[in-house]
């Protein structure tokens, strides 16, 4: 199983779905912030609608009021038209400022709605690379059960002190007890063997037990080991 995870692990559609993972997240709380603050902005612009419906409200009732002759005294009247000079600047004002918030919640709006398409699109690429992963998931678990079933065959023939060397091997060296020797090299850590090495192993008997100096594993002389 060891075996299984790191084989798993170093394949391709595993980084890529680790990436698309991360980028998800990021942009998830990005959106979330955004959306907070659309939220905040749209309460805002309600209030800035509703006050400048209630100074002009007001203004209307005032106008109203002098229209219809219902100010007769000329101070009153005076003080009138001169709250009417005060309403409109105050109408400016919160006007400006609801032209402020819509801006800035249309900002919002726009930049929430492209971290929606991204992550509509990082959920379609996490779903891809998913059922890829699945797929060789399901075939590399076809394919250990195979070299398992083999492997029996093979244990049956082995003497048990090899074997045990083997598994306790394999336990501490992430599920490779053994590693083929290649181009002078160990398979299992990729080390180089020196001269040295390489002399002692080719006039080792071919039943002689070879460890690797670097991992300790097991080495497996082949055709291709080079000495």
């Amino acid at each position: 199983m060891d075996l299984l995870r790191h084989q798993l692990e170093h394949l391709p559609e595993a980084a890529e779905l680790a990436e698309l993972q991360h980028r998800h997240r990021e942009t998830d709380d990005r959106a979330r912030d955004l959306r907070i603050a659309v939220d905040d902005l749209t309460r805002e612009q309600k209030k800035a609608d509703a006050d400048v419906e209630q100074v002009k409200a007001r203004r209307k009732r005032d106008l109203d009021r002098i229209d219809q002759g219902l100010i007769a005294n000329p101070k009153d009247l005076e003080r009138m038209q001169l709250e009417l000079v005060s309403l409109e600047r105050r109408i400016t004002s919160l006007e400006d400022t609801e032209l402020d918030v819509m801006e800035g919640l249309e900002t919002a709006q726009r930049e929430l709605d492209g971290l929606d398409g991204e992550l509509a699109e990082l959920n379609g690429r996490v779903e891809t690379v998913t059922g890829d992963l699945a797929e060789k998931s399901g075939s590399l678990h076809q394919q250990m059960a195979e070299t398992g079933e083999v492997r029996k065959q093979v244990a049956a023939d082995l003497p048990e002190p090899l074997l045990t060397l083997y598994e306790r091997l394999r336990e501490r060296s992430g599920g490779v007890g053994a590693a083929a020797l290649r181009a002078r090299r160990c398979s299992g850590c990729r080390l180089e063997l020196t001269a040295a090495d390489l002399g002692a192993i080719a006039k080792a008997p071919a039943d002689e037990v070879l460890r690797c100096e670097e991992c300790n594993r097991i080495l497996v002389r082949t055709s291709e080991s080079g000495i």
